[in-house]
């Protein structure tokens, strides 16, 4: 039997390239160990982003490519996921307990941001990472409803909320300290201090993903909690409509502004499927998410169908990723939250907690 190195085997696992991080595991720097001995191969391959979904097809591919190695008689292939918190803009300290906060926005409102929002944090749960979500809508709140939960927070020290969990999630709202019909007249200046201290208040329970839910538009509150919520990632929602595009410009034009990267647009209301016969058609345009990706080099994240169980699921407080997991929508979502987060993990890292405080005293 021929000897086999550590040298061949990894030139076998350049061969596959993984879809989300668009390059193979080895470049990538997600392959930690090779052992090889004779003629057993046992290689470790930890993804810095959540994959359940995604693990077992990697490493059956992976496979595949050390077995067909002359000489190997055997491979085991190790794949996980290990989630680090990734930097952040300049001058914003982090909140503590949360690794990664994903804005995710829209330049106008009616486009599904929110419904678009709650299935991303579900279905980053869904591929194993602690997630949470931050309704950040002081003036509309609607994850309450779309989550079923109209508890009230509690505080164990009296001075931060403990945040409501909701199908394995954290989640935070205004909408949970207010009446739901109780209107919000404030002005900017209030808004944002609300905000700060929902984010800030919340005693948050190591999160790998907080999902923060902006309101609609690109004003003063939306510039001014871009500024000031340690985001390390925004995502931008718009429909193939030319009048949401143009709006959803604005929204890119903002986070840029801030120094926030973009990791890219998700095209709500792609298609319409006829809930009667399966049809399914281009109502409001086509192809303009790819367009506006093309224009400004950002990545097209995915298209999701306007479906009627989508707005059905959501307005019943089980969205589409808990009421329908095996759904083909359900699978857009998650494919969605490993390309959000597969994008994330090739930001430059952030090694701040890993460093101690030096105070300097005099004695």
């Amino acid at each position: 039997m021929a000897d086999v190195s550590q040298i061949q085997v990894e030139t076998a696992l350049k061969e596959v390239i993984d879809p989300y991080l668009e390059q193979d595991v080895v470049n990538a720097k997600a392959v930690k160990n090779i052992d090889v001995d004779d003629g057993k191969v046992v290689v470790d391959v930890v993804l810095g982003y959540p994959a359940k979904g995604w693990h077992q097809q990697l490493a059956g591919k992976l496979k595949d490519k050390v077995t067909a190695i002359a000489g190997v008689s055997d491979a085991s292939i190790n794949v996980s996921s290990n989630i680090v918190s990734h930097v952040v803009q300049k001058g914003v300290k982090p909140i503590d307990g949360v690794k990664n906060m994903i804005a995710v926005a829209s330049g106008k409102g009616g486009v599904g941001k929110s419904t678009v929002a709650v299935n991303l944090a579900l279905a980053l749960s869904a591929e194993g990472a602690n997630a949470a979500i931050l309704d950040a809508d002081i003036y509309g709140p609607s994850q309450p409803r779309m989550l079923g939960v109209r508890a009230k927070p509690q505080s164990k020290d009296g001075r931060s909320l403990e945040p409501i969990h909701s199908y394995h999630l954290q989640v935070m709202s205004i909408g949970f300290l207010i009446e739901e019909e109780t209107p919000m007249i404030w002005r900017g200046p209030m808004v944002t201090q609300a905000l700060e201290q929902l984010l800030k208040d919340t005693r948050w329970h190591e999160v790998d993903y907080l999902i923060i839910d902006l309101p609609p538009g690109t004003g003063d509150i939306q510039l001014t909690l871009a500024q000031k919520v340690p985001v390390s990632g925004a995502i931008i929602v718009t429909t193939p409509q030319d009048i949401a595009l143009l709006d959803a410009r604005k929204g890119l034009k903002m986070f840029e502004k801030v120094e926030v990267p973009v990791l890219g647009i998700i095209e709500n209301m792609s298609t319409h499927i006829c809930s009667k016969c399966g049809h399914e058609e281009h109502i409001f345009g086509e192809g303009g998410g790819q367009r506006m990706a093309e224009q400004y080099g950002i990545d097209l994240l995915g298209v999701i169908p306007l479906d009627m169980r989508i707005q059905e699921e959501t307005d019943s407080g089980t969205p589409t990723v808990v009421a329908e997991p095996e759904s083909y929508i359900a699978q857009i979502f998650r494919e969605i939250a490993r390309r959000v987060a597969a994008k994330q993990s090739l930001r430059k890292k952030d090694f701040s907690a890993a460093f101690p405080n030096i105070v300097i005293q005099n004695t």
